[in-house]
C-alpha cells in the first residue's frame, strides 16, 4: 500500500495485492495413481482518492481491477484419472469504480453514490468419462456394472447376456471414454455488467437511531434483471438496564456467482440438459430476498455482556454452488427459492484479573426448495424441500485466556462442539451403493466387519449395520431430506495455545510475538461434511501443532 497527502484537502492511495498457489488434489483411497492439480494467479490493483470540502463533507472515489487466473490440470496420463477426467482454464476479471459522497450535519450522517461493475469471463473447460462403472450400460445379474465397452445401446444388453442399467444417463454416453466416446470441451467468453446507485443515512433521535437506505441496481450478465432495494433499521437504548434492542428489514438483489457462470448457463438443446442433466433451459436469472433481523445486546453487571441475534430469510432465486464430485471446481446454481433462518448468542467477559472468556452459540435451517437450474449434476435433480450441508441445528465455541499481567504471557484453551451438518446420503440403506472408499470414510459397519476401500460392503444379512462418522436414519422410509436428512457424527474438539505478544515486554516501538497452538489435542477423528453436493467430503485434521515468532513495528 502506498499512500500520499498532496494537500490538506486531498489524500491518495494505492493498494496492490499479487498471489499464487499451486496444489495438488487430495486423492481419496480408490484414485492412488491419479495426479490432479490446480494453480491459481491472483492480482488486485486498487487506487483510491479522497478529498474534504468541509468538516462535514467527504469525496471518496475507489476505481479497481482484479483477475483471478485458474488453471485446472488433469493427471499426466488421463486414465490414471477417476472417475472423471477433467481440466480448466477460466480467468475472471472484475473491474469498475465506486464514488460516494458523505455528509453529516446535526442528526444526519448521510452517504449516497454510485458503483459501476463489470466482469470479464472467459472459460475453458473440458471432460471425459474415465470409469467404466460410472455410467455403466448394462449390468450383471447381481447388479454390478460390467466393462462392455462395445455397447452402447441398453437394448441391446440381454443379446449379451446382460441387463441394462435403469439409471443409466444416456446423455453421458458420448463423453465416455471407456466406450468410444471423446472429450467435452467448451469455449466461451462473455461480460457481465452491473450499475447501482444508492442513498443511506444515520439518524441519531437521542436514545433511538435510524438507519433508511435505498439501492437500485441493474444487472446486465446472462439475463437481466432491475432491483430496487429498500434498507430500514433502528436500535434503541435503555439507559436504566443498559440495554440495546435493534431491528432490521432488507430487500436485495441476490445476483449469479461468475465464477463459472457461463458454463453452468449453457443448457438447453445440445447443451448440458442433455449432456449432464442439468435442469435449466435458461441463463441464471437474478433472485429476490426478503430479509429481517431481531436483536438485542445487554450488559450483566459490569463483568458480562450477552449479545443475540435472530435472521430469517427469504429468497425467491435463490443462489448456491455445486462442486464436480471431490475437485474444488464449483458452479453458480439457482433453486427455486429458499427459506433460512437461525440465531446467534454471545456472551463475554471483560479482563478479570487477567482471565477473560467468551461464547459463541449459533443455530441454522437452511432449507432449499427445487428445482435446481444450471451446474453439472450427475444425480436426478432434487424437487422437494431439503437442508444443505451448512444447515446446523447447534454449533458453539467456547474459548478461556488468561494473561500474566498487562504485557505478559498468555494462554488459551478453545472448545468447540458441532452437532452435525447435513450429509450427502440420506439413510443407512443408502451407504451399500456406495464404493468401498466412500464406505470407509463413513465409518460403514457390519456387525464386526468395517468397509475398506478394496472391499466394500454391499449387503448386511444380520441388519446389525451402522456407521460410526455419519448419523444416519435406517431406511428411505424413515429419511426426509426436510425433516429427518442423514448427518455427519457431533463432535467436540478441544484447541489450546501459549504465547506473547511482547516477548521482551518493552514499553513501546517494536516488540516480538511468540506464539504455540496446538490444534484438536484429542486427535479426535470426525469429519466436516460427508458427499455434500456442494463442499464434497472433508475431515477434521488430525492433531497438529503450529507455532509462529514475529516482529511488529
Amino acid at each position: 500500500r502506498f499512500d500520499l497527502q498532496p494537500g490538506h484537502n486531498d489524500a491518495l492511495h494505492v493498494n496492490m495485492f499479487l498471489a499464487r498457489n499451486w496444489f495438488q488434489i487430495p486423492n481419496t483411497f480408490d484414485q492412488s495413481t491419479q495426479d490432479q492439480r490446480q494453480k491459481a494467479v491472483t492480482f488486485n490493483l486498487a487506487p483510491g482518492y479522497q478529498h474534504t470540502f468541509s468538516t462535514s463533507t467527504l469525496l471518496t472515489i475507489n476505481p479497481y481491477i482484479r483477475q483471478d487466473n485458474v488453471h485446472y490440470y488433469p493427471s499426466p496420463d488421463i486414465s490414471d484419472d477417476n472417475p472423471l477426467t477433467v481440466s480448466q482454464n477460466r480467468r475472471l476479471t472484475n473491474f469498475g469504480f465506486k464514488a460516494d459522497v458523505a455528509y453529516v450535519q446535526g442528526k444526519h450522517n448521510v452517504k449516497f453514490g454510485t458503483q459501476l461493475m463489470g466482469t470479464r469471463l472467459s472459460e475453458q473447460f473440458g471432460l471425459g468419462i474415465t470409469a467404466f462403472d460410472f455410467n455403466a450400460v448394462c449390468l450383471d445379474r447381481a447388479g454390478n456394472a460390467v466393462a462392455a465397452p462395445t455397447i452402447t445401446n441398453p437394448n441391446n444388453c440381454a443379446r449379451a447376456g446382460f441387463q441394462p442399467n435403469p439409471d443409466l444417463q444416456s446423455g453421458l454416453l458420448p463423453l465416455d471414454l471407456t466406450r468410444g466416446g471423446s472429450l467435452f470441451q467448451f469455449n466461451a467468453t462473455d461480460t457481465i455488467k452491473e450499475y447501482a446507485g444508492y442513498v443511506q443515512d444515520s439518524i441519531t433521535l437521542g436514545n433511538l437511531t435510524l438507519s433508511p437506505g435505498l439501492r437500485i441496481t441493474r444487472y446486465d450478465g446472462l439475463s437481466q434483471a432491475t432491483g430496487v432495494q429498500p434498507r430500514f433499521g433502528l436500535a434503541y437504548l435503555i439507559k436504566g438496564t443498559n440495554t440495546v434492542l435493534r431491528a432490521a428489514y432488507s430487500r436485495t438483489l441476490e445476483t449469479p456467482h461468475n465464477e463459472n457462470l457461463l458454463l453452468s448457463s449453457f443448457t438447453g438443446a445440445a447443451g448440458l440438459t442433455d449432456v449432464f442433466g442439468a435442469v435449466g433451459q435458461n441463463p441464471l436469472p437474478a433472485g429476490r430476498r426478503n430479509q429481517f433481523n431481531v436483536g438485542f445486546q445487554q450488559a450483566i453487571s459490569r463483568f458480562v455482556q450477552v449479545d443475540a441475534d435472530y435472521w430469517w430469510k427469504f429468497t425467491v432465486n435463490a443462489a448456491e454452488f455445486d462442486v464436480l464430485l471431490n475437485t474444488p471446481i464449483t458452479f453458480p446454481i439457482m433453486w427455486r427459492k429458499d427459506k433460512l433462518d437461525g440465531f446467534g448468542i454471545r456472551i463475554s467477559t471483560v479482563n478479570v484479573h487477567g482471565f477473560s472468556a467468551n461464547s459463541t452459540l449459533t443455530h441454522g435451517r437452511l432449507r432449499y426448495f427445487g428445482p435446481e437450474t444450471g451446474g453439472l449434476i450427475f444425480n436426478q435433480p432434487l424437487a422437494n424441500v431439503f437442508r444443505t450441508d451448512s444447515d446446523d441445528p447447534f454449533n458453539q465455541t467456547t474459548s478461556v485466556r488468561y494473561q500474566w499481567r498487562r504485557n505478559g504471557p498468555w494462554a488459551t484453551l478453545t472448545w468447540k462442539y458441532d452437532r452435525g451438518q447435513v450429509a450427502g446420503v440420506g439413510s443407512l440403506q443408502d451407504m451399500f451403493g456406495l464404493t468401498g472408499a466412500q464406505q470407509a470414510a463413513g465409518g460403514f459397519f457390519c456387525g464386526s466387519q468395517f468397509a475398506t476401500p478394496d472391499n466394500p460392503i454391499t449387503a448386511c444379512p444380520s441388519g446389525n449395520l451402522g456407521t460410526t462418522r455419519l448419523r444416519l436414519p435406517a431406511n428411505d422410509e424413515e429419511a426426509n431430506d426436510d425433516t429427518n436428512p442423514g448427518r455427519v457424527a457431533s463432535r467436540s474438539l478441544i484447541d489450546v495455545g501459549f504465547g506473547t505478544d511482547n516477548l521482551f515486554m518493552v514499553e513501546s516501538g517494536k516488540r516480538t510475538v511468540l506464539r504455540f497452538t496446538i490444534l484438536n489435542v484429542t486427535n479426535k477423528a470426525a469429519m466436516f461434511n460427508f458427499l455434500s453436493t456442494f463442499g464434497g467430503t472433508h475431515f477434521v485434521a488430525p492433531r497438529t501443532y503450529q507455532g509462529s515468532f514475529g516482529f511488529v513495528f
